[in-house]
C-alpha cells in the first residue's frame, strides 16, 4: 500500500470513529482526505472520502453541501467499475433528494438503484431493503398505495431475512397503516 493512500484511509478511519462526538473535527478529517485523494489520484479514496464528507454534511443537516459532494462521488462511481459502489451511491443521492423534498429527482436514483442491485449476485438482502424502503416511502407520500404496500412487504421481508427487527417493524407498521388495520 502507497504511504499516501494508507494515510488517507487513516484519516478516514478517524474521521468515522469522531464523527458522532466530533463532528466537526471528523468534517476537518474528511475534507483532508478529500484533498489528499485528489492530489494523489486516489480514485476509489476519494469516492469515500467525499462520502464520508457528505455524511457529515447530512449530520448536520446541511443537505445541499451533502447533496454536491455526493453527485461528486456519483460521477466518479460512474466511471469505476464498481456496480455496488454506484448502487450505494446513488441511493444516498435519492435519500438526499427525498429528505429535502425533491420526490421527483429522488424517484429515478431509486429506480437505477434498485435495477443495479437486482441485477447483481453479490447484493446483500440488507441492501437491497435499503434500496427498497426509501421507495416504498416515496411511492406511499405520493399516494400509489398498491404499490407502496407491495415495496414494504419487499422490504420487510428483505428485513427479516436480514434479522433487522427494527427494519421489520417499520415495514410492518407502514403496512398496517396503509391497509387501513
Amino acid at each position: 500500500m502507497r504511504a499516501d493512500q494508507a494515510e488517507v484511509l487513516s484519516l478516514m478511519r478517524d474521521a468515522n470513529r469522531l464523527r458522532f462526538e466530533r463532528p466537526q473535527e471528523a468534517h476537518r478529517l474528511y475534507a483532508e482526505a478529500v484533498e489528499l485523494s485528489r492530489r494523489a489520484h486516489l480514485q476509489r479514496e476519494l469516492i469515500q472520502a467525499l462520502k464520508g464528507l457528505g455524511q457529515i454534511e447530512r449530520d448536520l443537516n446541511n443537505d445541499e453541501a451533502a447533496l454536491e459532494l455526493y453527485e461528486q462521488a456519483l460521477v466518479l462511481c460512474r466511471d469505476a467499475d464498481d456496480p455496488l459502489l454506484l448502487a450505494h451511491t446513488v441511493r444516498h443521492v435519492g435519500d438526499i433528494h427525498q429528505d429535502i423534498k425533491r420526490d421527483d429527482l429522488a424517484a429515478p436514483c431509486y429506480l437505477e438503484a434498485l435495477a443495479i442491485y437486482r441485477g447483481e449476485p453479490e447484493t446483500t438482502p440488507l441492501d437491497l431493503a435499503n434500496a427498497v424502503r426509501p421507495f416504498a416511502l416515496l411511492k406511499e407520500n405520493a399516494g400509489e398505495t398498491k404499490e407502496a404496500k407491495r415495496l414494504w412487504a419487499e422490504a420487510r421481508d428483505l428485513y427479516a431475512a436480514s434479522n433487522i427487527q427494527q427494519g421489520v417493524a417499520e415495514c410492518s407498521r407502514h403496512l398496517q397503516r396503509l391497509r387501513g388495520d
